[in-house]
């Protein structure tokens, strides 16, 4: 039997799954939620609440436990085979099912119009089996494998935050067909003019300027491979900032400085002739924005991510890609001078849309009419009281 409707009134949730590694999901989803329409809730499921943006009055988030990290109470002796179709999911773990029954008990009590997974292959099709339709946030890398296709061929939409002249072959026409591209999608790309933020980093107005720029979702660059670049390069000053892993090895020369994290990324970028930095979704919309030449390093990702961001980013010609730090004097004057070489400064920033927030709010809130007709939606089964048996 069919269930009654109800009007899907225009307050009908968005759930969002954010993974707490890195910035880039968490600035990418306060820069979605802040442009959806006021009247449209949101709640956010993240395992901390410490790594957003400001956001919007009608945004929630709901502290659950991590996917991925064991806190002593695991307890099941898992000598069972990974599941081609999962990725994370060992056994004996509670604070996994603290995790997605909190999210499954929001699916039967909040009657979403949509749930936004970034990212997680579980979470997508945890929403698709409790039948509330999904958008999965699609990443490069190697995701053929099953437990990716089958939260892609699940999801109502794919949401690729980058430009699509970076797509990957692999990428299917079925897949295609349903991805929406938002290049820059969470980055404020602003930036101060050269001379301002030079005076402001007390660099030389002429002086050629080397930025190693390493992101904070893994382990940082290691800092013998810089100093090797340095050296390589001695008229020019060459500056660090973000997380670097301190070799005991690496003597580095006069013209290296390591300024850690900062605040005033943006004054180093503009600063910046030249960059050298991993592939991480906002080091690589912040470069592209800039217009700088470009040494791409992918850093170590699950499915090889940043290996295959490279790889698109090489072939649309906005950066020379290398396999890893430069390991010799000669490799890094090479690698320097092919990025100077082969540099295209309007290319790159034609990978950066302007308003991609907006238009990404835009195209989520057409998807919600596309998926709800007249407005309409079956009532939870469970929020119906039991009918009474006749004495």
């Amino acid at each position: 039997m069919t269930a009654p409707l109800r009007a899907l009134t225009p307050a009908a949730p968005i759930g969002y799954f954010v993974h707490h590694q890195g910035r880039g999901h968490a600035e990418r989803c306060a820069a979605i939620v802040n442009a959806l329409p006021a009247h449209r809730p949101v709640t956010i499921f993240c395992a901390r609440d410490d790594i957003f943006p400001p956001l919007r009055a009608g945004v929630e988030i709901v502290v659950i436990p991590s996917l991925f990290e064991p806190t002593g109470a695991e307890a099941a002796q898992d000598f069972t085979a990974q599941p081609d179709t999962l990725h994370c999911a060992p056994l004996g773990w509670p604070g996994i099912r603290q995790a997605m029954g909190t999210m499954a008990a929001w699916f039967m009590t909040a009657n979403p119009a949509l749930m936004i997974s970034d990212v997680s292959a579980e979470v997508a099709q945890l929403a698709r089996i409790c039948s509330v339709p999904h958008v999965k946030v699609l990443q490069h890398g190697q995701r053929t494998d099953p437990g990716h296709r089958a939260a892609y061929d699940g999801a109502a939409g794919l949401l690729v935050p980058s430009a699509a002249c970076l797509a990957q072959d692999d990428w299917d026409d079925a897949m295609r067909a349903k991805t929406f591209f938002a290049g820059g999608l969470g980055v404020d790309t602003a930036l101060p003019s050269r001379a301002d933020a030079r005076k402001r980093l007390e660099i030389q107005a002429d002086k050629d300027v080397v930025l190693v720029l390493s992101g904070g979702g893994g382990t940082g660059f290691p800092s013998a491979p810089i100093a090797v670049g340095a050296r390589a390069a001695t008229d020019s000053q060459w500056l660090t900032v973000g997380k670097i892993a301190r070799d005991w090895h690496a003597t580095e020369p006069a013209n290296l400085r390591h300024d850690g994290w900062v605040d005033n990324v943006a004054d180093y970028i503009a600063a910046a002739d030249c960059i050298v930095a991993s592939t991480g979704n906002t080091t690589c919309q912040h470069v592209l924005a800039a217009g700088k030449p470009w040494v791409a390093v992918p850093e170590w990702r699950y499915f090889d991510e940043q290996v295959e961001k490279a790889r698109v980013l090489q072939k649309a010609g906005v950066a020379h890609a290398v396999p890893g730090l430069p390991s010799s004097v000669q490799q890094w004057r090479a690698a320097i001078a092919a990025a100077r070489g082969s540099h295209d400064p309007a290319r790159q920033r034609a990978c950066v849309t302007e308003g991609a927030a907006d238009l990404t709010a835009a195209w989520l809130e057409d998807l919600i009419l596309r998926l709800w007709p007249q407005g309409a939606t079956p009532i939870p089964t469970e929020s119906r009281p039991p009918a009474r048996a006749e004495a």
